[in-house]
């Protein structure tokens, strides 16, 4: 999208060369494009793609040569790359016209939107009807929600099941989960101390952070989250690493006496031991648990959270609760 829209801005330029690096007249920055037009675009009417331009991603960041067949682009799946690529091509012979391929890109895109919509629109039909006459138990839950957590790119789930924990029992706890941030700003950009916040209800002082990992927590780990606490002012009470990974229990200890030494409590914790916990704990409102995960899952961009995975994620629960 972004080529074809420069190739119709300035028709001078060869479509295949959309790095200034190659250093020819007829070069132009497809990321310019891209950052400037292509990405507003598509926040605009929410198109089913990645909002973050494309020339940052692996396959096509620090090229310096055309876009050519016989240019080795590293990317999944490869038959996507190779035709996005002879697609450049025939604009650049003339049997495309680059105002052809963007429409017929942004039909595509809105036709997969439409048929996403209609998807989910149905699971969520069928998950209201059974509103009211099926209560899973928290194991059940659990299991959902660890179905949930084996499909592709997920690593934004266990930020959500913290997130809806807190502010499913946010009368009961006294505390409450912030507003989330995107998935790809840096703590450093946003001044957060963690993935998420929590503070108490009706008020700004964060009492608690969690930091989410999808591989296990090291040593490097907890003395980088130290550097991140002796930054903010005043500091959590509690900070706590959720993994999804196994837990070293030298590492454990060694976030456990740090309390002696800075008096902030440190520890690791497995996600689904963290959700069994919380569930049996707060029994009563499991089921407020699960719409509030299931809320927050919705309500996440593409780029966090695949639509699959949302899908999925309906599926199972449409599945779970008909089987009960």
């Amino acid at each position: 999208m972004a080529a074809a829209l420069a190739k119709l801005h300035r028709p001078e330029v060869d479509i295949r060369k959309p790095y200034t690096e190659i250093g020819s007249d007829d070069t132009y920055s497809g990321r310019a494009y891209d950052e400037q037009f292509i990405t507003p675009f598509i926040g605009r009417h929410d198109l089913p793609c990645n909002p973050t331009t494309a020339f940052l991603t692996p396959a096509l960041r620090n090229i310096n040569t055309p876009l050519t067949a016989e240019t080795a682009l590293i990317g999944r799946p490869k038959g996507l790359y190779r035709d996005a690529v002879a697609l450049l091509d025939q604009v650049y012979q003339g049997a495309l016209s680059p105002a052809d391929l963007l429409a017929e890109s942004v039909r595509c895109l809105l036709l997969l939107k439409q048929a996403n919509q209609a998807t989910t629109a149905v699971l969520l039909q069928r998950l209201a009807a059974n509103r009211g006459a099926v209560n899973l138990s928290s194991e059940e839950i659990v299991t959902l929600i660890e179905q949930n957590l084996k499909s592709p790119a997920t690593s934004r789930l266990p930020v959500l099941i913290v997130a809806a924990a807190y502010r499913s029992a946010a009368a009961r706890l006294g505390e409450t989960a912030k507003v989330l941030h995107a998935h790809n700003a840096a703590d450093s950009q946003t001044g957060a101390v963690g993935d998420v916040e929590i503070t108490l209800v009706n008020e700004e002082r964060i009492v608690t952070s969690y930091e989410m990992k999808s591989k296990r927590v090291s040593r490097l780990d907890i003395d980088q989250a130290l550097r991140k606490i002796a930054r903010h002012a005043p500091p959590p009470d509690n900070y706590i690493f959720i993994t999804t990974d196994a837990i070293e229990p030298d590492v454990q200890e060694y976030a456990r006496s740090l309390y002696r030494q800075i008096g902030i409590e440190l520890v690791v914790l497995d996600c689904l031991a963290f959700l069994r916990h919380f569930l049996h704990l707060f029994h009563r409102l499991r089921m407020d648990f699960l719409d509030e995960y299931q809320r927050l899952l919705l309500s996440e961009p593409e780029s966090a959270v695949r639509q699959e995975v949302k899908q999925a994620f309906l599926a199972l629960r449409l599945a779970a609760e008909n089987d009960e």
